[in-house]
């Protein structure tokens, strides 16, 4: 199966499958001429890494990840590949967060119905695959995934790291040449793909350090030694209390120059 034929599935769901799209008449819009029809996601990002990339077993170090992070082939016996892929927020809900403190309605429904779209997406690639005879796993809807001490046993924004899409921010989110304001996915598969190549070697290369995350940040979660993750999930907690089931804030992620490009470089 080629990466070729991946992508054209993947683009083909995300223009036509409904749960791309939300529809609610009371969802409250930032400006009256909008409608309460929204696009989610725009196209995707798609790379590939090696499941033998050196790369993964540097993320089971403890100022990384930690030894709970699985590599693929703990995931998958006989892993070779990981396909990974960036969404990125659609303008509307990327301008509609950009307002100050409070979370835009559109980000709220785009994180939360947005993330039930990418759940589809994982499955719909690993459905590709075994229709081909061969293997694939989503580590995020395999029952062995655990989130533990705000760390997770595989992280989607490493993997991405590992297949070239992109490096992170101060606020640690994933910078891509799309920007930073979306969600990864990730599947690990059994047969060879050629890997994308990496044009970075450092992990926050295509951050310019200008402290605007920090700034936008509600909860002074970031600084400029990083993101304190405890703070930020005291405040996503809060947003649950509010939202339920939705939450969001993500301001880190809109209103900055990273918001959907890679930023220029200051000096």
């Amino acid at each position: 199966m080629l990466l070729q034929d991946i992508q054209e599935k993947v683009n083909e769901f995300v223009l036509t499958n409904p749960k791309n799209i939300v529809e609610n008449p009371e969802m409250i819009s930032t400006s009256p001429t909008s409608s309460a029809r929204m696009q989610i996601w725009d196209l995707p990002l798609i790379g590939v890494a090696s499941a033998t990339d050196a790369l993964w077993e540097t993320f089971k170090q403890p100022d990384i990840i930690g030894p709970h992070h699985m590599l693929p082939n703990e995931w998958l016996p006989g892993a070779k590949s990981v396909i990974v892929y960036f969404l990125p927020y659609t303008q509307r809900i990327r301008e509609a967060n950009r307002i100050k403190g409070v979370t835009a309605t559109e980000w709220l429904y785009g994180r939360w119905e947005g993330e039930l779209f990418n759940v589809a997406l994982r499955q719909l690639i690993v459905d590709l695959v075994e229709k081909t005879g061969h293997h694939a796993l989503a580590p995020l809807l395999d029952e062995r995934f655990v989130v533990a001490d705000l760390r997770s046993n595989w992280s989607e924004r490493h993997a991405a790291f590992v297949a070239g899409l992109g490096t992170f921010s101060l606020s640690r989110s994933l910078i891509t040449r799309l920007g930073s304001a979306g969600r990864c996915g990730s599947v690990i598969v059994d047969f060879h793909l050629e890997p994308t190549q990496r044009t970075y070697t450092k992990f926050d290369e295509y951050c310019s350090s200008c402290g605007a995350c920090a700034k936008r940040c509600p909860a002074q979660a970031i600084d400029k030694t990083g993101k304190d993750n405890g703070i930020c999930m005291l405040y996503i907690q809060k947003e649950k209390e509010l939202y339920t089931p939705r939450y969001g804030c993500a301001k880190c992620q809109t209103g900055v120059p990273c918001e959907n490009k890679i930023p220029v470089r200051r000096g």
